[in-house]
């Protein structure tokens, strides 16, 4: 052709032009079809040669489909989770290589009209029926991709003075059949959607598993330090509320401001209070805890001992910075509200057990904004987890 690619669903009685990936209405002298992998592979003149992943939903469209409002289209049957690895270099201008596949699990589906009004979410569902992360979704017309991750949330992580790097991702899901639902002014629509190993694995599906589970214990790992670290920080609020009460009365300012230096020293075991990471000296608990999550992300395959050994001694770590808490909350605290009630100032409740946060995750697969608040604080004290960030 000299203006593109057309592309016809009945034979050849009715053709349309194809416009996806912003394919310019330039001639093409050839096509190819890539019998594994399915893509189609265009020889252009003047424009070099262009691929389109995965025609199969092209191949998937039928008269019957176009009438109907929105359909998922059926892609590849079983899509491999392909093996996670950061490298590379800077090229320049001048080099003659295109895009690689995305690195997640491809999702397409059909809009008969664009969506104008009401709710339109995508949903992954495990085996169970949970839900494991959600998924921008476009409201145009036609035929619209969406990608999966196929990671789960991150983790919690507790606030600190440096960057908790491994803990901005989540594990990735195990292998295993899962459905994709969408949800189009309260009309679910659902498709099935099977995740592999990649073929190029040297390790199988329980090496694999044994992976996922280690993961997952650290990732409980850092919700435990996080859920200390509310509750210490809420308590350093109310300390902070009764010291901005007592400002005629410096002894029991003092008492205040003693007790919260002896919270805080609990808080410095948990987390780096000063930028710097190894050169300054200072990595806690949340950092170590880091440095082993992202350890066990780098190989999918199973996890040395060492690493399992090290998650137990971790926790333990926890344990030891729990008690030293609760020591202060059970022995110290109510020795602190006896001397504020002879002051005739209200005492300091102890901390629940759960402190009350907002989590505005959407989800893995597209932006958001993710952070937490914790509800229970004065209105100037406000916790966001390290690896807060806006993605665009």
């Amino acid at each position: 052709t000299e203006f593109g690619l057309f592309v016809s669903i009945d034979g050849g009685e009715a053709w349309a032009q194809f416009k996806g990936s912003r394919f310019p209405a330039v001639a093409v002298r050839d096509l190819a079809i890539q019998p594994r992998t399915n893509d189609l592979v265009l020889a252009t003149h003047g424009r070099g040669i262009w691929i389109i992943d995965d025609i199969t939903p092209l191949r998937s469209l039928t008269p019957d489909l176009l009438t109907k409002e929105a359909a998922f289209v059926q892609s590849k049957p079983v899509q491999q989770q392909r093996i996670e690895a950061n490298g590379g270099w800077p090229n320049g201008a001048a080099v003659f290589i295109g895009e690689n596949p995305p690195d997640a699990a491809v999702i397409t589906y059909y809009q008969k009209s664009r969506h104008l009004f009401g709710k339109l979410k995508i949903e992954i569902l495990d085996a169970a029926g949970k839900v494991v992360d959600s998924l921008p979704a476009s409201k145009r017309p036609g035929l619209n991709r969406v990608t999966w991750s196929m990671h789960e949330k991150p983790p919690r992580v507790p606030p600190a003075a440096q960057i908790a790097g491994a803990g901005i991702v989540g594990p990735r899901v195990l292998p295993g059949t899962y459905t994709v639902r969408m949800t189009k002014n309260n009309q679910p629509y659902e498709m099935k959607l099977t995740l592999a190993l990649d073929r190029r694995s040297k390790f199988g599906e329980a090496d694999r598993k044994a992976q996922y589970d280690a993961a997952e214990k650290v990732k409980n790992l850092f919700g435990d330090e996080s859920g200390l670290m509310d509750r210490i920080l809420a308590l350093r609020g109310s300390l902070v509320q009764s010291a901005q009460a007592l400002t005629s009365d410096e002894a029991a300012r003092k008492a205040v401001s003693d007790f919260d230096a002896k919270v805080d020293t609990v808080r410095k075991l948990i987390v780096a209070t000063t930028e710097g990471g190894a050169i300054t000296g200072e990595e806690r608990l949340r950092e170590h805890t880091d440095q082993l999550y992202g350890a066990i992300l780098s190989y999918e395959g199973k996890p040395a001992d060492y690493q399992v050994a090290r998650i137990d001694s971790l926790r333990r770590e926890l344990g030891d910075a729990k008690k030293d808490f609760e020591s202060l909350v059970i022995n110290e605290l109510p020795k602190l509200n006896e001397e504020l009630k002879t002051k005739g100032q209200p005492e300091i409740a102890p901390p629940p057990a759960t402190v009350a946060i907002v989590e505005s995750v959407s989800g893995t697969g597209g932006s958001f904004v993710s952070g937490t608040v914790d509800r229970d604080l004065p209105a100037n004290v406000v916790s966001l987890p390290a690896n807060f960030r806006l993605l665009r």
